[in-house]
């Protein structure tokens, strides 16, 4: 009784989610855009690093590049130390 209620419960839920997938040509486009722009950002994050600048400085140069593309500060990514 308690799986059934359950999955009433969450079949609403799993049904918006693949309505919601559809985009617009244009949606999908503005996607790729943002995308290109996140993976700058990143692998200018990566060349920071490399460079020897500290995370600290890498990091906040990767929150200025990301911001308004992604949510969050780590532009989308995010990984463990």
């Amino acid at each position: 009784m308690t799986k059934t209620l359950v999955l009433c419960a969450l079949i609403p839920l799993l049904t918006l989610g693949s309505a919601h997938a559809q985009h617009s040509q244009q949606e999908t486009q503005e996607d790729v855009q943002r995308h290109r722009a996140m993976a700058r950002a990143h692998e200018a994050a990566a060349k920071c690093l490399e460079a020897g600048k500290g995370e600290k400085v890498c990091h906040a140069e990767l929150a200025i590049a990301c911001k308004g593309l992604a949510i969050g500060k780590t532009c989308g990514m995010r990984h463990a130390h």
